[in-house]
């Protein structure tokens, strides 16, 4: 028998001078979550909801493990607060006020990890964060981001997979994401892109280079094989998908095949990736604990100021966000009708017109003209947003024109456009920027199938712009500057011919004006009402 003494137990527990940094750490930890929880909350939502981002459930009890391992090297240091470390994390307090005001779901996700993981130094010092540094940056995995790759990954899928079949002695048709086949129609859609295999490769191919290599070459270097292999491998899955369903007459890889094939595809590539990997492994080196330091004197005072200097850098910019978003706009009731220009005749708009895929706007107007010689119509579709939030704003990565889900309709090409409008005194005004798509219906025959030329911008509080991150950002500015968020939808679309271009150039030049002061109007007198609802 062996008795184990009160000293022994302090021994193989939390050394002494760890206790009280550790408890602020977790305190100042859950304060962060608590005070940000929406944000917090809204990552957990997007894992729940995204299967691009289920592997993110991971990320954080691997993050624990992987601190849990370095534990022998860090124990014998003293923790040695940071206090200065308060003006950092309160920059990134300032930058996910920001990027909250433009409800950019990734800016301050990545904001608040970014804070969560310089708690460490600020509470625990330098050395700990230097020994903790892999697992701490393993946590920006935790952030969903990646979907911005969606529409180039899905070109270049499209464009290999008709290279691919042209190369095996098919012939292919191809517009934009469709092409057609003698066995059929098919199309690249987010599905199809690979995001998921990257972004979950990604974060597991980093994970193995850590833990199999010790040379940061062989670790940068078996990361950027983690990132190109998934891709080409989801370049060849989708040429074999289509491949597949052409030869067995359609009746194999479509539907849920079609999904089974990729992840199961997925899998052999990972454990393709794996054994690749452990060619080059390297033996895990020895772990060397450095000696045991003493405690300062002034610790203690020190980790008093770091506690406080950083609860006030993380509760300013929420408390900041408060006071900001006290006022709120008068809300819509309609969007009034732009009136006819001269030429110009207002149509009945049939009720199943086409719509633009965009969704949560507080107002729409949907409006068609005819012009001279009967001409083929021009539409006018308007979207009005006000008080957006991260469910509902106007630049989203779900509000588009033609959504790559859309089933009716296919993008067949992209660009940009510039139309001078005449101003209220019949001279030119500033060219006004445009984004042009065209579309044409989902059709086998890809001749006679109906087309679509449509031209849109933003218009954020009075400016037009193309740029979503410029949209973005100037709202958020002037959301900021107390001037509120209204922004608005402008598009434009007619029957695509070769007269096209210059009959939606021909409506916009006499138009816009109009368009523009309709606008205009809406927003003032939703500030005003704003101003006389505060004055009451």
């Amino acid at each position: 028998m062996s008795a184990t003494t009160p000293s022994a137990l302090g021994e193989r527990g939390i050394p002494s001078a760890w206790r009280r940094p550790l408890a602020v750490l977790v305190l100042l930890t859950i304060a962060l979550l608590l005070l940000y929880r929406h944000t917090a909350l809204g990552m957990v939502t997007i894992w729940w909801r995204s299967g691009t981002f289920t592997h993110a459930f991971l990320v954080p009890p691997i993050a624990l493990w992987l601190a849990w391992r370095r534990s022998e090297m860090v124990a014998p240091l003293t923790p040695r607060p940071v206090p200065w470390l308060a003006l950092p994390i309160a920059l990134l307090g300032a930058i996910w006020l920001f990027a909250d005001f433009a409800a950019i779901n990734a800016a301050t996700q990545f904001a608040l990890v970014a804070m969560l993981v310089l708690l460490v130094p600020a509470v625990l010092g330098w050395r700990v964060a230097r020994e903790m540094a892999f697992p701490l940056g393993f946590l920006f995995f935790c952030v969903p981001v990646g979907e911005f790759l969606l529409p180039q990954l899905m070109d270049w899928t499209a464009k290999f997979t008709v290279l691919a079949l042209r190369l095996s002695g098919l012939p292919v048709y191809q517009e934009g994401l469709q092409f057609i086949i003698p066995s059929g129609q098919w199309s690249v859609v987010e599905a199809c892109s690979g995001v998921r295999y990257l972004i979950a490769s990604a974060m597991v191919g980093t994970l193995y280079a850590y833990l199999s290599y010790h040379s940061t070459r062989r670790r940068l270097g078996f990361i950027a094989f983690a990132l190109a292999l998934p891709l080409v491998a989801n370049w060849a899955r989708a040429y074999l998908i289509v491949m597949i369903g052409h030869l067995s007459g359609n009746t194999l890889a479509v539907g849920v095949d079609h999904l089974i094939y990729g992840w199961l595809f997925f899998g052999v590539v990972m454990l393709a990736m794996f054994l690749i990997g452990a060619r080059w492994s390297q033996p895990e080196l020895p772990l060397v604990p450095p000696a045991r330091e003493a405690a300062a004197p002034a610790t203690l005072a020190r980790g008093w100021g770091a506690t406080v200097a950083v609860l006030l850098a993380v509760a300013l910019p929420v408390a900041a966000g408060a006071w900001l978003r006290q006022g709120h706009s008068a809300p819509i009731d309609t969007l009034p009708a732009v009136a006819a220009a001269p030429g110009w005749q207002a149509q009945v708009v049939p009720s199943d017109a086409w719509t633009p895929d965009f969704e949560g706007a507080n107002a729409t107007r949907h409006q068609q003209f005819t012009g001279p010689a009967n001409q083929p119509r021009v539409g006018l579709h308007l979207q009005y947003f006000r008080d957006q939030d991260y469910e509902r704003k106007l630049v989203s990565s779900s509000n588009a024109v033609v959504s790559p889900e859309n089933k009716q309709w296919a993008v067949t090409d992209r660009g940009t456009v510039d139309v001078v409008p005449a101003g209220a005194d019949g001279r030119a005004a500033a060219a006004i920027p445009l984004l042009s798509t065209q579309v044409r219906a989902s059709s086998l025959d890809a001749v006679t199938a109906p087309r679509m030329l449509m031209w849109h911008v933003y218009w954020i509080n009075g400016r037009p712009m193309t740029s979503a991150w410029r949209a973005r950002v100037w709202g958020a500015l002037e959301r900021l500057r107390g001037q509120g968020d209204d922004a608005a939808l402008v598009l434009v679309y007619t029957e695509a011919d070769e007269q096209a271009p210059r009959r939606l150039e021909a409506f916009l030049r006499q138009h816009w004006a109009a368009i523009d002061a309709e606008l205009r109007q809406v927003r003032d007198a939703g500030q005003r009402g704003a101003a006389t609802g505060a004055a009451r």
